[in-house]
């Protein structure tokens, strides 16, 4: 496969499962290596330390250690990215508090809801102030308030001039926030171009992803 994402845009990363988005995701990140092909981040080499240095990364399933607290992950997370503590300290507190985590910052993470984990990885992610964001399945797990906080988050980082990248199965949400998408099933890509290409004026994300994916089943 073969696509840009073009810079201050938001990026629709869409499939249904197993279609290959977050062994892509994973393959961008350097995590695993793609058997051929390149990948580029800002202009470099996705394997460059000061390419990834850019990213925000959110994974689907984000793992914690059991006894840091929320303040103490981002106090870590600040120190890898050679952040000054004064900085890490204002920014951290800024995302807690943003992100209605600020009553539970000393709390283990261990103790953390599903959905307050993934607040807590979106502060982490947003941290260093990346001009690249990476979320895979950013929404899971979010009550409908938590929901309404990281969409109204995404815009206001969009309207910032960030780039994000993110994966979903809730249309709903590529529908409210991208500018274009891509498809993919059984690895392969399918569509990639503005969402007003894809749904065709016409249709809902939904109906044009149904089908895109079932006229390729069929043709397989």
């Amino acid at each position: 496969m073969s696509f840009n994402v073009p810079e201050k845009t938001v990026f629709g990363f869409l499939g249904p499962n197993g279609a290959g988005k977050s062994t892509t995701i994973k393959m961008i990140m350097d995590f695993i290596r793609p058997d051929t092909g390149k990948i580029h981040i800002c202009g470099q080499s996705h394997r460059e330390p000061l390419a990834r240095k850019r990213v925000g990364f959110l994974p689907e399933h984000p793992y914690y250690y059991d006894n840091l607290t929320a303040r103490e992950l981002l106090d870590f997370l600040g120190k890898t990215a050679d952040m000054p503590t004064s900085l890490i300290r204002s920014r951290g507190d800024a995302l807690l508090e943003r992100l209605q985590l600020a009553d539970a910052a000393d709390k283990l993470l261990r103790t953390y809801s599903k959905g307050m984990q993934q607040r807590a990885g979106f502060a982490a992610a947003l941290l260093h102030d990346p001009d690249l964001l990476i979320l895979d399945e950013p929404l899971s797990g979010l009550d409908p308030i938590g929901r309404h906080m990281i969409i109204n988050l995404l815009m206001e980082l969009k309207q910032a001039g960030k780039t994000i990248f993110f994966s979903s199965h809730i249309l709903n949400d590529i529908e409210r926030l991208c500018d274009s998408v891509a498809i993919l099933n059984c690895g392969r890509l399918l569509f990639c171009d503005s969402l007003a290409t894809c749904t065709g004026g016409t249709s809902t994300l939904e109906e044009a992803f149904v089908t895109m994916i079932t006229n390729d089943d069929l043709s397989q």
